[in-house]
């Protein structure tokens, strides 16, 4: 068995869902492994992501953990079998691997979900937008690297376009709006193209104006990407220590009924784009 040195976060995901079902089904590592024929060492590193899994195995394990959610079990066997190699691969060893982790999971969304309050959310930004706010960063980043991340966040939005169009939602702040990231140019560009995506079918923008009656909400920004199957929802939070990948199913619950409350105080899309246009105008 060859061991990866590192793995991606869609392969630890899936390790980390056998190792649920095999505690669901009450049975040890040792037991596991004795059922496949193989050692408890080839277990352990299956379920850690080091080592890859067969459709065969994979299929044998989800039996013997009395596992009857047949569509759970097809959306593993996907991320098991899948060897794609995409565009962000570009990238590995340039930029930090949540960069990496970040592109591959949105490219295998089935839907994106966004609450943002300082920062016009990454997939909706301009290359100038992307510099200025990638500018701002302490401690500063070498000039090769920053056009690297925007270079990197620029082709993120290959999912918006054609041929892919994964639904999008995006709840923005009014603050995000107005703080003005890069010049007053920079902004009026990043509020058109706002509007410009915005008319698109499957995306939508809504805004929360400063002056919105009871709003509490969260303050912090968030991230929700759709799996094949909702069991697979993935929610990315960042913060100083770096970026975090949540998937427990306690956790998941959490942030789909914070982006349900937000988005339903939230302004209309039309609304919204009337509220985006005077924005624009005042600058």
């Amino acid at each position: 068995m060859v061991l990866r040195r590192a793995c991606t976060a869609r392969q630890k995901r899936l390790a980390v869902e056998l190792r649920r079902l095999r505690d669901a089904a009450g049975l040890s590592a040792i037991e596991a492994a004795e059922l496949l024929g193989v050692n408890r060492v080839q277990i352990s590193h299956i379920e850690s992501g080091l080592a890859g899994v067969s459709e065969e195995r994979l299929r044998r394990l989800a039996a013997h953990y009395s596992s009857t959610d047949e569509e759970f079990i097809e959306a593993l066997v996907a991320l098991a079998t899948d060897r794609e190699r995409g565009w962000w691969e570009e990238y590995r060893g340039l930029l930090p691997t949540p960069f990496l982790d970040l592109a591959e999971l949105e490219h295998h969304s089935t839907y994106r979900r966004d609450v943002e309050f300082l920062f016009i959310p990454g997939l909706l930004q301009t290359e100038d937008y992307a510099r200025a706010a990638f500018s701002s960063r302490v401690p500063e980043l070498p000039h090769e690297e920053l056009e690297l991340r925007v270079r990197h966040r620029m082709q993120r939005k290959v999912i918006l376009g054609t041929p892919v169009r994964v639904p999008y939602e995006a709840v923005i702040h009014e603050a995000a709006l107005r703080i003005r990231v890069g010049t007053r140019a920079t902004a009026r560009a990043q509020l058109t193209r706002l509007l410009e995506l915005s008319e698109a079918d499957h995306v939508e923008v809504r805004v929360i104006p400063f002056d919105l009656d009871g709003f509490g909400g969260t303050w912090s920004p968030m991230m929700l990407a759709g799996g094949r199957v909702p069991k697979l929802d993935t929610a990315v939070r960042d913060a100083p220590h770096g970026t975090g990948f949540i998937d427990s199913e306690a956790q998941l619950g959490v942030f789909r009924t914070v982006f349900r409350r937000v988005k339903d105080v939230s302004l209309d899309p039309s609304r919204s784009r009337d509220f985006i246009q005077r924005l624009a105008k005042e600058l």
